[in-house]
């Protein structure tokens, strides 16, 4: 989380769309983790990494690409919860798998010597394939992007490979009915951290790993919460990599998944913009894969 990617270089941003899906090869990852309030992340099992293979060359004879490339959570047995943004603009020939793995990285740099030139053996080593549905109003205007996908699951490989609890979702306006200042938030991804400033200008090192941070309650409207993370209130954050990520509220004593992590500041300094869970629009578009509280 805030908490960059060592090469520093956007190689994975696919396009210019504000986001935070992973700098490296092709998509934008917003994984914001606060180098200076981040901690690793092993309970929040539910939290995983989207995985992608694809073309990026053009060229049938290479092998696919094989990266994480964004933050999700599981919303049920078999329904992964991560932002459109990280799902869309992508070759046709692209393919989907979540991993729920504490540290992916590590796990696809292992697949990778174990499977040389086998993208799809080096995703299954850590991953398991699924389907992904993204919101056909995506993307929309910015007062509602419809920023949110699902990826769906065979429940049973799932369950074969990780043990976890599905997030608990908001329950109809849940945020718009409370008073948020003095609510506990923390964000939970596998992004990188925070810019750092070198001979060739902002790096983002680290990612892969799944961390969280806590952060405070900015700003409310219709479809976004806009939390702070900045350092001298004792926030983390989230940057690039965690961009449909889980931001967690606790409300009413329970710990809700309130809303996913889309975009933010450049340098993951400041803000992270993040989409409501309990709207009509998100509701109704999660309501065919899961059950609503």
């Amino acid at each position: 989380m805030r908490n960059g990617d060592p090469t520093g270089q956007e190689l994975r941003r696919r396009d210019a769309r504000p986001g935070w899906s992973q700098p490296g090869w092709y998509r934008w990852r917003k994984t914001s983790w606060s180098a200076y309030n981040a901690t690793p992340a092993p309970e929040r099992t539910e939290v995983g990494a989207l995985v992608a293979t694809w073309d990026h060359d053009d060229d049938p004879a290479t092998p696919d690409r094989v990266d994480w490339v964004c933050s999700g959570t599981m919303i049920d047995t078999n329904t992964f919860l991560t932002a459109a943004h990280c799902t869309t603009d992508w070759p046709d020939n692209v393919r989907f798998y979540v991993s729920l793995d504490q540290d992916v990285q590590s796990g696809l740099d292992a697949a990778a010597v174990k499977y040389p030139g086998n993208p799809s053996a080096q995703a299954n080593a850590v991953a398991v394939e699924g389907a992904a549905h993204s919101h056909p109003g995506y993307p929309g205007p910015a007062s509602d992007t419809h920023d949110i996908s699902v990826i769906e699951l065979p429940a049973a490989k799932v369950a074969a490979r990780w043990s976890f609890t599905p997030a608990t979702l908001p329950t109809a306006n849940q945020l718009g009915t409370r008073q948020l200042n003095s609510t506990d938030w923390f964000v939970a991804g596998y992004g990188t951290q925070e810019a750092v400033r070198g001979p060739g200008g902002h790096t983002h090192p680290g990612g892969g790993v799944r961390m969280k941070a806590p952060v405070t309650f900015n700003a409310l409207n219709n479809s976004w919460v806009r939390l702070a993370m900045t350092a001298p209130q004792g926030n983390g954050g989230a940057c690039y990599g965690d961009s449909g990520g889980p931001n967690f509220a606790v409300l009413g004593g329970k710990t809700v998944l309130a809303a996913t992590t889309i975009t933010g500041d450049s340098p993951c300094y400041a803000t992270n913009v993040t989409y409501r869970l309990d709207t009509p629009g998100a509701r109704a578009f999660l309501s065919p894969f899961v059950k609503l509280p």
